[in-house]
């Protein structure tokens, strides 16, 4: 029997890096796998934390409203009429219930046991539930009607409805049982969590003001609700992430 030597060469011994190269290859697929892998679970873990921050935000707004509408519902139980106005931001309380006069700032003695039931109540509100967690800041806000009030010392109307905002806020202060004094709330970040602020004639009920009533009308203090929101900068790291890139 002849023994032929054969002239057929393999794969393998005719290209020598060929198994070099197949590995490189297998080894960049599984490199790749693994990269959209963590790169999916950052994106789901991103998306997790988003998806958290806009259910806080939304616990907010609840809270919010909750307290706005158990505060109304109170008051108009006791027979004191307060509003509701602004996508349910703001409690607002007309003229009628503390009798500023034209010019004047002071909660009249006649007027004192309505608004300090308004006190209580607003304390009321805010102190269940932890809801206090979910504000910001409550702004006891001050407003005047349109004409001008020249008075140097108190900077007209922009100071009278400033010193609106403060009379009522010192006189919950000191007349509010001790407990129930809105000063001793303060929020998450260990803030007062009320303020007071006075925008004089430029937010006005209704424009027109020809008449007293008109004036009066525009005469109130609104206590605005502001709550706690995530910073502007960790929804646009999400967005980045989540969108490709923040849109300008």
């Amino acid at each position: 029997m002849r023994w032929r030597k054969s002239n057929e060469v393999s794969v393998d011994e005719e290209n020598p890096y060929w198994m070099s190269f197949s590995d490189m290859m297998s080894a960049l697929l599984v490199i790749f796998i693994l990269a959209a892998v963590i790169l999916i679970l950052q994106l789901m873990e991103r998306q997790k934390d988003f998806d958290q921050k806009v259910s806080l935000l939304e616990q907010a707004e609840q809270v919010r409203r909750t307290i706005l509408d158990e505060a109304v519902d109170e008051l108009r139980q006791r027979g004191i009429k307060v509003e509701v106005s602004e996508n349910h931001t703001v409690l607002r309380i007309p003229n009628a219930l503390l009798g500023f006069d034209t010019g004047a700032y002071e909660v009249l003695p006649r007027y004192q046991p309505t608004a300090l039931e308004i006190g209580e109540v607003i304390n009321k509100v805010i102190s269940k539930e932890h809801r206090v967690n979910f504000l910001d800041t409550i702004f006891i806000e001050g407003h005047t009607d349109n004409r001008p009030y020249n008075n140097a010392q108190i900077k007209g109307n922009w100071g009278l409805s400033t010193f609106r905002a403060i009379s009522l806020w010192q006189f919950w202060s000191s007349e509010l049982p001790e407990a129930e004094r809105l000063n001793r709330l303060n929020n998450q970040d260990g803030d007062p969590l009320f303020s007071v602020s006075g925008y004089g004639e430029t937010r006005p009920v209704n424009d027109q003001q020809s008449s007293e009533d008109d004036y009066r009308l525009n005469r109130r203090i609104d206590i605005r609700f502001t709550i706690r929101r995530p910073l502007s900068a960790e929804y646009e790291g999400v967005r980045e992430v989540l969108g490709g890139g923040a849109t300008k």
